[in-house]
């Protein structure tokens, strides 16, 4: 009963610290290792430590984002340590995310409602699949619901508020227009000092990305047209007509259709009961379904972690619907909100359930670190390295790049990707694929390369034949090494 008696806030911060538990368990755990743009950030951090400018312009590079670089270069400190730890680092965004949306969704609506909310992130497995990899997505979103946090709890609050948007603003471009939309939200009851002291802070993000940019590469603008030609090369753009099925679809990947469904109706009731309330949470969603449009419509990549943000809010919509009928006084309309509530929750349940693979789930992990291990024991083996004295490491596609690079604190000549390689040769230019004629050259087998993802379509089933004069010389589980000196 005394624990019954405890105040909504006592009961989330025990919650919240039961998460912490949890996901420190799981960390240690079950260990994962980052994706491929979190690798290039490790990498890229390490030419800094070393008084080096970053290769951004390498082969398939991700694109870099300030912040992350910045981060990339303290995780450097830490050697191959960093790999893990920016996974910790990405399932801390992820519990911050998760406490940002209660503090936002409670202020807006109610603790009930917020407990609500979160519940249905933390049935979202892609979002903590996405912080066991190590995206740095989360800690966009982490940033954003902070940040609308922080204004619903004072209006026009301005500096603490523009701060944190800047830190999105340094991860991707998408906050921009958010936080040009706020110093206009907030302009119009401030004196000129002020608007441009914020207007200041709003533009920090684009000219940081910009001179950094240019200083590395000598072109300003390198994000944006190396971006734009990455998503052409990898079949992500998107007609503008073809735009709105893909919206949706994505979303509904992200948040479920029952969600999807109970997000239309939480929007409808909240703009009905509580609309002042509403506004926050909704201008975030309308603003990140925006720049989705824009970023589609300038020809960059469309994929679905870029609706994370609006991912998140149709949750808090959607929690409205489940549980905003405990703000009403009791009456008939409770009643029926409460039925239609327990039917929505019911299917959503029941389609979680038939759907969902813990199994999958464990195994997918699972996958990424045995892959992880047996690269680096291949690695490891002497005769391997005696060998990366005769020449460069080559693999068969960009994917594997930044791990040998990590594992063997390599440059950026140090790694060949033999569809590069290939490329240039045809294109006139040589050099690589000379270069990769002597040295160590990786290959990996059967289920490393379907499940492990590496290889593209676009590969050259070449590049997966053993090179003229190389003889194995070791082998694991998923790869094999050759080499010829």
């Amino acid at each position: 009963m005394a624990l019954l008696a405890l105040p909504a806030a006592t009961w989330a911060k025990l919650s919240f610290a039961a998460m912490c538990v949890a996901a420190l368990i799981g960390f240690l755990t079950i260990p994962t290792y980052p994706i491929y743009d979190t690798e290039y950030y490790l990498l890229w951090g390490r030419e800094i430590a070393h008084g080096q400018l970053p290769s951004f312009t390498v082969y398939e590079a991700p694109t870099e984002h300030p912040l992350a670089v910045a981060w990339g270069t303290i995780m450097s400190i830490f050697g191959n340590g960093g790999l893990r730890l920016s996974v910790l680092c990405a399932i801390a965004s992820f519990l911050l995310l998760a406490w940002g949306v209660y503090r936002l969704t409670r202020t807006a609506f109610s603790p009930i409602v917020a407990a609500t909310a979160v519940a249905l992130l933390l049935t979202r497995f892609n979002f903590m699949f996405l912080a066991a990899r190590g995206y740095v997505d989360l800690t966009y979103c982490a940033a954003i619901v902070w940040a609308a946090a922080f204004e619903i709890e004072r209006p026009r609050r301005g500096t603490l508020v523009f701060v944190v948007l800047l830190s999105a603003e340094l991860i991707r471009p998408d906050a921009w227009l958010l936080a040009g939309l706020y110093w206009l939200w907030c302009a119009p009851k401030f004196g000129w000092s002020q608007r441009i002291r914020w207007a200041a802070i709003v533009a920090a993000g684009p000219i940081i990305w910009v001179l950094l940019d240019w200083i590395v590469t000598g072109q300003p603008l390198h994000s944006l047209t190396s971006t734009q030609n990455t998503a052409v090369a990898l079949g992500r753009t998107v007609p503008l007509g073809q735009l709105p099925g893909t919206l949706s679809h994505y979303l509904i990947l992200l948040a479920k259709s029952p969600v999807v469904a109970g997000a239309i109706g939480g929007v409808v009731l909240s703009a009905w009961l509580v609309p002042r309330r509403m506004l926050a949470p909704f201008a975030v969603l309308l603003s990140g379904i925006g720049t989705f449009v824009v970023l589609a419509g300038a020809g960059l990549s469309v994929i679905d972690r870029y609706l994370l943000m609006p991912a998140v809010m149709i949750l808090v919509f959607c929690a409205f619907a489940l549980s905003g009928w405990t703000m009403l006084e009791r009456g008939l309309l409770r009643r029926v909100w409460t039925a239609a509530a327990a039917v929505l929750a019911v299917i959503g349940v029941y389609l979680a359930a038939s759907t969902l693979s813990l199994n999958k789930i464990e195994s997918e992990l699972g996958f990424r670190d045995s892959g992880q291990t047996s690269l680096v024991a291949i690695l490891d083996e002497p005769q391997v390295k005696r060998d990366l004295a005769c020449g460069p490491v080559s693999v068969p596609d960009h994917k594997l790049v930044p791990d040998v690079r990590l594992i063997l604190n390599l440059g950026r000549n140090g790694v060949i990707d033999r569809g590069d390689a290939r490329y240039l040769l045809d294109t006139g230019h040589p050099a690589l694929y000379d270069a990769e004629q002597h040295g160590v050259a990786l290959y990996p087998l059967g289920l490393a390369v379907i499940r492990y993802a590496l290889t593209s379509p676009n590969d050259s089933p070449l590049d997966q034949v053993r090179l003229p004069g190389f003889s194995v010389i070791a082998r694991t589980g998923y790869y094999a090494a050759y080499s010829r000196c």
